[in-house]
């Protein structure tokens, strides 16, 4: 017989060794803690699967809701040739401009009432957006259409009329020479696009820096709640305001803000209603270069999503004055050193630094 007795599972089991060390069980009280140890394993194997399925059934939602999320924006997004197939800035001579590595992301956002497409038009926001490399903040350069500038192959003539001549292409080449910096990536939405973002998020608060009435609204100065029919009539707005398309322009900057912020917050990013609504309306009317995919967007998005006020910078592109040209038209007269100190900024990826 053996020194340990019967082996027989009446008589004899062995504990976990987790219970006991892996000591020997014997009889009638043994089989009852065998017994109830293996009850006890299968419990908490039934209570560990529950758990499981507990976690994956919203790990698994949330999968299922992003795809859908990605399938709107794929199937909504437009892609167009909005970068031009020239190399990228040169200076007066035509050399190039070298542009360092890891100096940040440009992004020209485009914006018009007539909408995005339209042949021979122009574009009434020209908002450069700077994404510096380590995505600490972001700078929105508004450049006012009235500009007095050099377009490839065109002469001189107002900034928007590049679009006109020439469409994206030739607007973010004449900027490129403008600023000597290198345009990575362009987004163009009409004004009803901007109108249903707003909505779907809820309205906007935007600081309103000057006074008006108009289209029956009246904007007093301060913060003001506006929803999408509020806010555009806010952004249209240019001969009630004392600086005309310059005031226009801080107006847009004051509204994009306001926007962005709203997008970004918590209360957006985490009711799922309110994000796929604000995601639909945004790519409804969007297009964007060639060059750039839905997982680029994705991933810029959430790599800013703790963006706070303090986080978000406005700048007018540098000017001195109001003029007319050859041709009678009023235009703003670039200057042309503080524009070069602006290109510089940006190029190194220094616009922190930079005081306008």
């Amino acid at each position: 017989m053996s020194t340990y007795g019967p082996s027989t599972p009446d008589d004899v089991g062995y504990a976990d060794p987790e219970d006991g060390g892996g000591e020997l069980l014997h009889g009638e009280g043994s089989r009852h803690d065998l017994h109830r140890r293996q009850r006890e394993k299968r419990r908490n194997r039934r209570v560990l699967v529950a758990a499981l399925v507990l976690l994956l059934v919203p790990v698994l939602a949330v999968g299922g809701y992003l795809v859908w999320l990605n399938q709107i924006v794929s199937s909504n997004i437009k892609q167009e040739q909005l970068l031009p197939d020239v190399p990228g800035p040169t200076n007066d001579a035509g050399e190039a401009i070298e542009q360092p590595a890891g100096n940040g992301t440009n992004y020209l956002l485009l914006g018009s009432d007539a909408g995005p497409g339209r042949v021979g038009g122009r574009s009434d926001v020209m908002v450069l957006v700077h994404v510096p490399e380590d995505k600490h903040n972001v700078t929105l350069i508004h450049f006012p259409r009235d500009l007095y500038v050099s377009i490839p192959d065109h002469g001189k003539n107002k900034l928007n009329a590049a679009f006109a001549f020439g469409g994206s292409p030739l607007l973010v080449q004449t900027m490129q020479n403008l600023l000597g910096v290198e345009v990575d990536h362009v987004a163009m939405v009409d004004f009803e696009g901007f109108k249903r973002m707003t909505d779907a998020v809820g309205g906007v608060d935007v600081k309103v820096e000057e006074a008006s009435t108009g289209n029956g609204v009246t904007f007093n100065e301060g913060t003001m709640h506006m929803d999408g029919e509020t806010a555009l009539i806010f952004v249209r707005q240019r001969k009630q305001l004392s600086e005309g398309d310059i005031s226009r322009g801080r107006r847009q900057q004051a509204f994009i803000k306001a926007l962005m912020l709203k997008t970004l917050s918590a209360e957006t990013l985490t009711n799922p209603i309110r994000l796929k609504d604000f995601i639909d309306a945004a790519t409804s009317n969007l297009i964007v270069d060639q060059d750039l995919d839905v997982g680029t967007m994705r991933s810029e998005a959430f790599s800013m999503k703790g963006l706070r006020g303090r986080d978000v910078r406005f700048i007018t592109a540098p000017f001195t004055g109001f003029g007319t040209s050859p041709e009678g038209a009023s235009i703003d007269i670039v200057d042309e050193a503080g524009m070069d100190a602006l290109g510089e900024a940006i190029r190194t990826d220094t616009v922190d630094d930079y005081e306008d």
